[in-house]
């Protein structure tokens, strides 16, 4: 073999080119990004034990939740920047229109008031609840072993934020109609001190400051998520139908659908680490923790929920089946 041979060059990525074959834009943008992965010794290629290196090797690194090659994870959805943008910009093309088609009707001015005084206890400070969604989901991002997983968590916090934002515009619009109920005023009260919400809060502030990236996934993910689209989005979305807010039922399924979307993800990432030994164990232990703090979660919130019978029940089975179905 001569030298320009063996110096020919490669005629796509080096680390793809065993698939022997065109790679996908997918593989091309998402895939071996994290240059903080090739020295594990030293994550930033500077000094080893500074505060940041250290974090790293102790709360990534030293997980207890391991695998060969989590590069080797992929994105059910082979979502890309690109696509995410075409993808959620007809969700909320659909979103704002449902805003636009129910305040042209006068959708507001119809509700009963004891509902809305429920909406400003029950929904309105779920933009709390969301915005702490969103920081655990960029912390997970930061903190992933490969960049398939840190992309899915990218997108993740991008959907919270819309959660948010759908939750606060509908705050706003209330409190027109409902000046004397307390709409955009009194809801950090609510959140920080309502029985209804603490299990939640407990919950998700908790979670907050689970460092290691595999139980921040698995609480935020296989826990804490489920436990709110069920008791939460589910319930809202129920009990907004039987009160006439047909507006909220309707937003709420919307976001339900970015949540299918999350669990495929965390769900093909639970199935790629079963297939190492000891996993199952961790990941078992890990849900066996935080489920019951969920539960109470979603006990107290139930309860509180007008038009929804026996919800507590059956979001808590509901989580649990999600975790059968991906093999837990």
């Amino acid at each position: 073999m001569t030298q320009a041979e063996t110096l020919k060059p490669l005629k796509t990525w080096s680390h793809l080119a065993a698939r022997r074959r065109k790679p996908s834009e997918y593989e091309i943008v998402s895939t071996n990004l994290h240059y903080s992965t090739d020295n594990p010794d030293a994550p930033f290629e500077l000094d080893p034990n500074f505060p940041m290196a250290q974090w790293f090797k102790r709360y990534r690194n030293a997980c207890p939740l391991k695998h060969g090659d989590w590069d080797a994870y992929r994105d059910p959805d082979e979502i890309v920047y690109r696509t995410y943008n075409m993808l959620q910009d007809g969700q909320e093309t659909y979103v704002y229109g449902l805003f636009n088609q129910f305040s042209e009707r006068g959708h507001d001015a119809l509700l009963d008031r004891n509902w809305a005084t429920s909406l400003a206890r029950l929904y309105t400070p779920a933009r709390y609840l969301f915005h702490a969604l969103q920081m655990g989901s960029a912390y997970l991002a930061q903190i992933a072993p490969a960049s398939t997983i840190s992309n899915c968590a990218v997108y993740q916090s991008a959907d919270a934020l819309r959660w948010l934002t759908h939750t606060a515009y509908r705050t706003r619009e209330l409190a027109k109609t409902f000046d004397d109920v307390g709409f955009g005023r009194e809801e950090r009260r609510i959140w920080e001190q309502d029985t209804v919400w603490q299990g939640f809060r407990k919950l998700i502030e908790m979670a907050l400051v689970a460092w290691d990236w595999g139980e921040c996934f698995t609480a935020m993910n296989l826990v804490v998520r489920p436990a709110i689209e069920e008791a939460v989005l589910r319930g809202l979305s129920e009990a907004g139908r039987h009160n006439g807010d047909t507006l909220l039922g309707m937003l709420c399924d919307a976001q339900l659908a970015d949540a299918q979307r999350h669990r495929r993800w965390a769900g093909a990432l639970v199935q790629m680490a079963l297939g190492e030994d000891g996993n199952r164990a961790v990941l078992e232990g890990w849900v066996a923790k935080w489920q019951p703090l969920a539960d109470t979660a979603i006990d107290a919130y139930g309860a509180a929920l007008p038009e929804a019978p026996g919800l507590d029940v059956r979001a808590r089975n509901a989580v649990r089946e999600f975790h059968q179905s991906i093999g837990l």
